[in-house]
């Protein structure tokens, strides 16, 4: 009688755990919800939805056409004296081996009053920064032979970027570049090698430009690539590190009309933010630092530009307050190189851009960034030149917002970047 009672218990169990079994699987049971007062569960790994993409201004076709010629030399025309080649990266990919550093390189060929008395108007930059406050290489300016345009320490050619400086050089054209250089044409106190290969995801797209149609032939032309990926090695006292990220590459011109008078300073950036989006911003100071800093809110010289898919798409914002919030080094009297900055920009309310805003009308389109440099590497020309560079890299927090169809998007912003600022006493 007991073995049966037994039997009846282990049958009962068994359908017991049968029917519960059932019925969870039919969904008529459900697991108690979680006991709010426990620590949440550190392996979760619920990420939060995709950021919305800004709205996009819409550019013609010719703005956004590059051919192999425009990558090439111009300074060989009458009209045109003043030329630069300019690459940036930003190793921002977790699997880099010099994780955040920065880099920026640019071959320059300059007018020669713009380093008045130096009779050395070959320009070559390259820095490379780490996240610690380090800086490597600088700036140096070298001969260039009296009345042969293309004789002199930087030598360049056409078609596609063909540039040589010593031993540092760049070569290719859309969409691929190989950039080397190296520590010891800048007379860098480090012994560094680097090679990076930049490949273009977009089409460029032309900042400035005298030429309502056909671009390239503009006497003061200035185009961009954005969002460029960037691969390569770079080898620091006889160590190689490989790096990845991204970056940009810009070139520009101007004419011999164009004298250091009329252009007295300049701030551009280029930042890479967290969320893989890049805002590129230039601003060209008109008068004298020592007698202003201030730009004027419809300076037709100030742009910024912002891409969420690596240059695919752009928004150009034209109507840019650009302040400069700190300062630090003097180069001159009167003249101090700026330490920080905060730009608040919006789409143009100048007419002469109608057409690239387009798609941007109808939009509550606000940007709003604090700049700090850190970083800094400065290089002044004393008399009688009275010229100053610095370059840095750059942290930066912000946010990003707009309203299209009763419907308001608004996000928080970080990321790192560089920065080159000039600044001339006349």
């Amino acid at each position: 009688m007991r073995s049966l009672n037994k039997l009846n218990v282990i049958i009962l169990v068994i359908v017991i755990v049968l029917s519960s079994l059932f019925f969870y699987k039919a969904g008529y049971i459900f697991p108690s919800p979680p006991d709010d007062t426990q620590p949440p569960d550190s392996t979760n790994t619920t990420t939060p939805p995709d950021e919305v993409p800004p709205p996009t201004s819409f550019f013609p076709s010719t703005r956004r056409d590059v051919s192999a010629e425009d990558e090439g030399e111009h300074f060989n025309r009458l009209r045109i004296n003043r030329e630069w080649w300019y690459y940036t990266a930003l190793f921002t990919n977790a699997d880099s081996d010099l994780k955040d550093w920065t880099v920026q390189i640019s071959f320059n060929h300059m007018a020669r009053t713009d380093l008045l008395g130096t009779n050395k108007p070959d320009l070559l930059l390259v820095t490379l920064s780490d996240p610690t406050g380090d800086v490597y290489g600088g700036i140096i300016n070298k001969e260039r032979k009296l009345g042969i345009i293309n004789e002199g320490t930087l030598i360049a050619n056409s078609p596609g970027v063909n540039l040589q400086f010593e031993n540092s050089w760049a070569e290719g054209e859309y969409p691929d570049w190989h950039v080397h250089a190296e520590g010891t044409d800048v007379e860098s106190a480090q012994d560094f090698k680097i090679d990076l290969d930049y490949h273009a995801n977009a089409l460029p797209l032309w900042v400035f430009g005298t030429r309502a149609f056909d671009e390239s032939d503009s006497v003061l032309a200035d185009y961009v690539f954005l969002g460029l990926s960037v691969n390569g090695t770079i080898t620091i006292d006889g160590t190689t590190h490989h790096v990845s990220g991204v970056g940009h590459h810009e070139h520009a011109w101007s004419p011999t009309l164009l004298t250091r008078t009329s252009v007295n300073g300049w701030d551009w950036f280029y930042i890479s933010l967290g969320n893989g989006w890049s805002i590129y911003e230039i601003n060209y100071y008109p008068t004298p630092s020592s007698l202003s800093e201030q730009t004027s809110r419809i300076n037709p010289f100030s742009v910024v530009l912002i891409t969420s898919d690596k240059g695919e798409t752009i928004a150009e914002l034209r109507n840019v307050d650009l302040k400069i919030t700190s300062e630090d080094t003097r180069v001159f009297p009167f003249v101090k190189m700026p330490a920080g900055f905060t730009i608040h920009a919006q789409p143009s309310i100048n007419p002469l851009y109608a057409i690239s805003q387009s798609l941007l009308y109808g939009t509550q389109f606000d940007l709003q960034l604090d700049i700090t440099l850190t970083n800094v590497y400065n290089k002044v020309w004393k008399f009688p030149t009275y010229l100053g560079m610095k370059i840095s890299r750059t942290t930066t927090t912000g946010t990003i917002s707009w309203t299209t169809d009763d419907t308001e998007q608004s996000y928080p912003l970080e990321g790192i970047g560089v920065t080159w600022s000039m600044r001339a006493l006349l």
